[in-house]
């Protein structure tokens, strides 16, 4: 287990660098903090799709995992060399996509994000899933960093977007389809 924070005031940021889980120190605005800090903001958002009230247990469950995964990613990214995602986290999420995608019909247009509450929810997730997996694709151009995370990230936007228009569904909204008339 790591270590634990007992003491949130340390003063040891105040000149602009941070620690990392293996001791070193790092700038604040380094291209690894920025994708620990832009994973940490995207475990938030799917917390936020998991207070709606009313989500399917099954819903709940999957983002509970999720979360989970994030703050293990999280961890991976603060201890370079430490790995804890696997390809069966991967699966799982792919496992979830074709589950909840075989109850949506085609898509026949672009979807913009809203429908209801939590799908709104669900596409602010996604959108800053996608930019932390841009986070990690810039960090892995100038640093060491494994793979499954990378694609971890752009399974998880998948299954959000999916997700989305799932829950517009369940929560008796409708999905707000692009109008191409509007090009005219």
């Amino acid at each position: 287990m790591g270590n634990r924070l007992s003491k949130i005031i340390t003063r040891t940021g105040d000149e602009g660098t941070t620690g990392l889980g293996d001791g070193s120190r790092v700038p604040k605005d380094s291209a690894r903090i920025e994708a620990i800090g832009t994973v940490d903001e995207l475990n938030s958002a799917v917390g936020m799709l998991r207070a709606v009230p009313g989500l399917p247990q099954t819903v709940s469950l999957l983002l509970l995992r999720v979360q989970h995964d994030l703050f293990d990613l999280g961890g991976e990214l603060a201890v370079p060399g430490y790995s804890v995602l696997t390809e069966a986290h991967v699966l799982a999420l792919e496992d979830a996509v074709e589950s909840l995608n075989a109850e949506l019909p085609p898509l026949k247009e672009f979807i913009l994000p809203g429908g209801s509450e939590a799908a709104a929810r669900c596409h602010m997730a996604r959108t800053i899933a996608r930019r932390a997996e841009r986070r990690c694709w810039t960090l892995a151009h100038a640093q060491s960093t494994r793979g499954v995370a990378l694609i971890y990230l752009n399974r998880l936007s998948d299954a959000l977007f999916v997700l989305a228009r799932s829950l517009a569904r369940h929560e008796g909204g409708t999905e707000v389809l692009w109008d191409r008339s509007r090009l005219d």
